[in-house]
């Protein structure tokens, strides 16, 4: 059962509470480009991106930002480090959160006069704790970053806030270790009721990063962990969109796009599987259909899984039958096999 947490609210975006949980990601262009950065963040859309990140390292990057909030569509939120200044001109400029650590600010009148301005325009602050870069005195007492000092770092800033009676927050608690980071999150929700903003942290290339993030998460959102995500991948950031669906899909919590099964393949399989199978996935990536499309390889589970299916492949020797709805509807040649199945498609 998912731990029912506050909601806040991202823009028009629910976080915690009863609302599913959101898909981000984060630009990696030059937020001083505007044209740059808002032509990304409509490629995320599109692909189902529900609220962005963008770097704040300067002021002007923070001036861009307004105008890449105006023209953006989807809400967005700015990554502020050390300088309370650039929180406070891009909350002048609308944006939809901020991810500040109130810790590295500095002096508390300059927390506070975040805190006011954020008060002012509801919008949240996510406290965002990475292990490669605790404080230096929670690193000396405990030796190392540890889940332990993960999460007590996290209450430190949390207690910042609420000190200034501030609860528009969300939390993360990322690391590269899977198991870290599953542990600093499982912690962390037994001391407060904050939406969490979960991921795992520099996780690798589009393969490696895939497979740690789907574990890592995986694991956090069964056990009812996670109210919005990131899956922070080094490659397209479109990629972090659709493996972050592909999680929530998995795991019966989401549902966006094609639910795609294609048998591993095997000696019995008589035609290019694989080629089939990747030209079908790669076609539907567009596709934004609540159905199941099965491309199976052999008379041994293909029918009954092509049956199954709401449109379907199962191979023979050098051709194939289509499958819709459970009736078989056509048989074609091995080189049409992805065509025929896409038309079907479109028929439903």
């Amino acid at each position: 059962m998912r731990k029912l947490t506050r909601q806040i609210y991202i823009g028009n975006i629910a976080v915690g509470g009863d609302a599913p949980c959101s898909v981000q990601s984060m630009c990696c262009t030059d937020t001083r480009d505007v044209a740059a950065t808002i032509a990304q963040i409509e490629g995320l859309a599109g692909v189902g991106c529900e609220i962005v990140r963008c770097a704040v390292p300067d002021m002007d990057a923070a001036v861009a930002l307004g105008q890449i909030k105006q023209q953006s569509p989807i809400p967005v939120i700015a990554d502020i480090h050390f300088d309370y200044k650039l929180a406070l001109r891009v909350l002048e400029g609308g944006i939809d959160g901020l991810r500040l650590n109130p810790g590295n600010i500095g002096e508390k009148w300059k927390v506070a006069e975040v805190v006011k301005s954020a008060a002012e325009r509801r919008v949240p602050i996510r406290i965002g704790v990475n292990a490669g870069s605790l404080e230096k005195e929670l690193l000396e007492r405990y030796g190392h970053p540890s889940a332990e000092a993960m999460v007590e770092s996290a209450l430190g800033h949390i207690r910042i806030l609420e000190e200034l009676k501030y609860q528009e927050i969300k939390v993360s608690l990322k690391a590269s270790d899977v198991m870290k980071t599953v542990q600093a999150y499982t912690l962390l929700s037994n001391h407060v009721d904050y939406p969490m903003h979960i991921g795992i942290t520099e996780a690798g290339t589009t393969f490696s990063g895939t497979i740690k993030s789907s574990v890592g998460l995986g694991i956090l959102l069964a056990a009812g962990i996670g109210d919005t995500m990131r899956v922070s991948l080094t490659g397209d950031p479109q990629d972090e969109v659709r493996v972050g669906y592909e999680i929530l899909k998995s795991l019966g919590l989401r549902q966006r796009g094609v639910n795609f099964v294609s048998c591993p393949t095997c000696g019995r399989c008589q035609i290019d599987l694989i080629k089939v199978a990747e030209e079908v996935e790669k076609r539907l990536q567009g596709v934004d259909k609540r159905i199941t499309v099965a491309v199976m390889g052999c008379a041994v589970n293909g029918p009954g899984e092509a049956r199954e299916a709401d449109v379907g492949i199962a191979g023979g020797k050098g051709e194939g039958l289509i499958f819709r709805h459970g009736e078989i509807v056509r048989k074609v040649p091995e080189d049409k096999l992805a065509e025929a199945l896409l038309e079907e498609i479109e028929k439903l």
